[in-house]
């Protein structure tokens, strides 16, 4: 064996070392390290939500957080995502998945536990990179207990509304127009505006046009109150039992999704709902439940975090977390909490027509314009000035035009077909 043979030899048996340390250095990696999830939930629904995490077994790293997509934004751009993150924000997403950062979900679970608008893929693409793990109820209104309101449009002074939110103020108003556009256009009206397809000017239709103006009309009511709307937390003060129950200037109801119950903290079980359709401007009958979620995405492949997503997604999963908190699942084999408002959720959340909220569908650049035009239409009224709703359109539009095609990922259809 020459000399030169044998340096080489022993450079090979070198070069076959290191690679297998690479190997092993990532197996410990992901046997070893906590799966990293990065979410939207503080306080006492991050709490719940770590405890049916530990039950897993699986070691993970939670954070949450207001400012969910700066910090995920920063992440990705060092170039250290989380392994999970969970946010409503299907439009936001979509938007990673059209990037190729999120691993395809097939496979993980049972899509015929879930049932539409859950669980559609994209509109070029048969992967799923979502699942809902949570979800809330919307086109609903909460009132005190034994204060049921009639069935008949309420005033501005009837309502406490706040648009205050760490990350994003603002959107409160944008579920008011959303509900405003479901019930007055239907499902029909209301999803391909939300999806901004079809090559139509949708935000300056008639049924959002008209879905606006009805709002301004009723913030218009009172300068006052449109003003306090502006300047308060959508929560309430942190040391009060939510709007609702602070009660700001006599009101009583509150257009608010059913996560809202985390809001009223002591007086949660004195609160009850009814749908918005007939306390809503112009009133009317329900013509579909406006729906959200929390949905899980992967953007690692870390089979830790894989099978964390399984866990969480199945029905013993699902069913665990309704047992242990005030908590809602898409899942169709998951029974809820045996109480009457509990009830009355998880009933319109599995009936009738549904559609997922729009702004949550919207790619983000159109979704943080329809939370700023919100609050310049409560401005101006506050001000006393003309709201310029056209104008507020137009603008709107232009970014959505300025979006261009939606991507392969971006969701064929927001609601269910009944």
């Amino acid at each position: 064996m020459t000399r030169r043979f044998k340096l080489l030899v022993v450079l090979v048996v070198m070069l076959l070392v290191a690679a297998v340390g690479v190997v092993v250095a990532w197996a410990r990696h992901d046997d070893g390290e906590p799966v990293t999830i990065l979410g939207t939930w503080t306080g006492e629904q991050a709490e719940q939500f770590e405890s049916v995490l530990r039950d897993f077994g699986i070691p993970f790293r939670y954070q949450g957080t207001a400012a969910q997509r700066e910090v995920l934004l920063s992440k990705v751009q060092s170039g250290e995502p989380p392994d999970i993150v969970i946010m409503p924000g299907i439009g936001e997403l979509a938007e990673y998945a059209d990037q190729n950062r999120l691993k395809p979900l097939n496979g993980l679970y049972d899509p015929q536990q879930y049932g539409a608008p859950w669980n559609a893929t994209g509109i070029s693409s048969s992967s799923v990179y979502w699942v809902p793990v949570k979800a809330d109820l919307k086109s609903i209104v909460w009132y005190r207990q034994d204060e049921k309101p009639a069935d008949s449009p309420a005033p501005l002074g009837s309502w406490c509304i706040g648009m205050g939110d760490d990350g994003a103020s603002g959107w409160p108003g944008t579920d008011w127009i959303e509900d405003l556009v479901l019930q007055r256009a239907g499902p029909a009206g209301y999803e391909p505006w939300a999806l901004g397809t079809g090559g139509k000017k949708w935000w300056q239709s008639a049924a959002v046009r008209s879905a606006w103006e009805a709002w301004a009309g009723l913030l218009g009511q009172d300068r006052t109150r449109a003003r306090h709307a502006l300047l308060t937390d959508h929560r309430g003060a942190p040391d009060s039992d939510g709007l609702l129950f602070d009660g700001w200037g006599g009101c009583g109801l509150e257009h608010q999704g059913s996560f809202a119950r985390s809001f009223y903290k002591t007086e949660a079980r004195h609160a009850d709902l009814t749908d918005s359709a007939p306390l809503l401007p112009g009133g009317g009958p329900v013509r579909a439940h406006e729906v959200t979620g929390d949905f899980a995405a992967l953007f690692s492949d870390n089979s830790r975090a894989r099978e964390l997503i399984r866990l969480l997604a199945s029905k013993d999963g699902q069913q665990e977390w309704a047992r242990s908190a005030d908590f809602f699942s898409a899942n169709r084999q998951v029974t809820p909490q045996n109480h009457p408002v509990e009830r009355k959720i998880a009933a319109r959340l599995r009936e009738g027509p549904r559609c997922l909220d729009a702004s949550d569908v919207m790619a983000p650049a159109v979704r943080d314009a329809f939370y700023e035009a919100v609050l310049q239409t409560i401005a101006r009224v506050a001000a006393g000035q003309d709201p310029g709703i056209p104008g507020l359109l137009r603008d709107l539009q232009r970014v959505q035009d300025a979006q261009g095609t939606p991507g392969r990922a971006a969701p064929r259809s927001v609601c269910s077909p009944r």
